[in-house]
């Protein structure tokens, strides 16, 4: 005769939909991190291009740019800083892609999970990334020739804008990702929108030096006024409008990108 269990029925753990949210984010988010890690190119690409953008224009640029009263690597380092979390965060737009492009996407929409937690466990890894992109800035840095005078609470100030920043690019960068339509513009698109944002700013140069039209434009764009505030903070040049308008920036993006990306992962898994 055979023998018969009786088992105790399985009953779905009843939590807030922010914890699931918050929970299937960070399985999300680890999940990112560990691609990281088991990337080798990303890794290299983590490790050596802080490196590289610092040496070079430290040493080809810095003999040939005054900027007064700051030494050339003070001046350089919140532009070497900003440039590289920019960068950093297009890996989000490549990530990203990558799984609305090769079918896991599919195999999550069988799953419970959260709409959003895929695009925010991508955007948590860059961050995570991005931190370390911005420890051997620093390191770099000390090597060749910055020297800070920020006090305790400005080196807060500092690392709070640097983070808010890369939220607010990962975001608009998650936007991308879910808009391309290959792999291969995914690997261009950010770059094209970052390009300009990096380069035509006060990242290399004091932008008095600029024609009028190409001034106008840097002073008056968010990477702008995030590097003169973080250059103000660490080394002490004027900090004019540059806080607030770095933050209402940031948090503009930030709030404006949240709900366009979250629409655009569910319109495609509702499809």
């Amino acid at each position: 005769m055979s023998e018969i269990v009786l088992r105790t029925p399985v009953r779905p753990e009843r939590r807030s939909s922010a914890y699931w949210l918050l929970s299937d984010s960070w399985i999300m988010a680890k999940r990112s991190t560990m691609h990281i890690v088991r990337s080798i190119d990303q890794v290299l690409s983590l490790v050596l291009f802080p490196i590289m953008f610092m040496l070079l224009n430290r040493y080809v640029l810095g003999g040939a740019i005054d900027t007064g009263n700051v030494s050339y690597a003070n001046y350089l380092f919140a532009g070497i800083l900003i440039q590289t979390l920019a960068f950093g965060a297009n890996y989000t737009t490549i990530n990203l892609a990558v799984d609305m492009k090769e079918g896991i996407v599919d195999r999550f929409r069988s799953l419970p999970m959260s709409d959003s937690a895929l695009v925010i466990g991508h955007i948590t890894a860059d961050l995570v990334r991005n931190v370390i992109s911005g420890i051997i800035i620093l390191l770099v840095g000390y090597a060749v020739g910055f020297r800070p005078n920020a006090s305790a609470v400005e080196w807060l100030y500092v690392i709070g804008l640097a983070l808010l920043f890369t939220l607010a690019i990962s975001w608009l960068s998650a936007i991308l990702g879910l808009l391309v339509r290959s792999l291969e513009a995914a690997q261009w698109v950010g770059f094209v929108l970052i390009f300009p944002l990096t380069f035509v700013s006060s990242a290399f140069v004091p932008t008095e030096t600029m024609p009028k039209v190409i001034r106008a434009f840097a002073e008056n764009q968010p990477v702008t006024h995030v590097i003169n505030a973080i250059r103000a903070w660490l080394v002490g040049t004027p900090l004019g409008d540059s806080a607030w308008l770095s933050i209402a920036w940031s948090v503009a993006l930030i709030a404006l990108s949240i709900p366009i990306a979250s629409w655009l992962y569910r319109r495609y898994t509702t499809q």
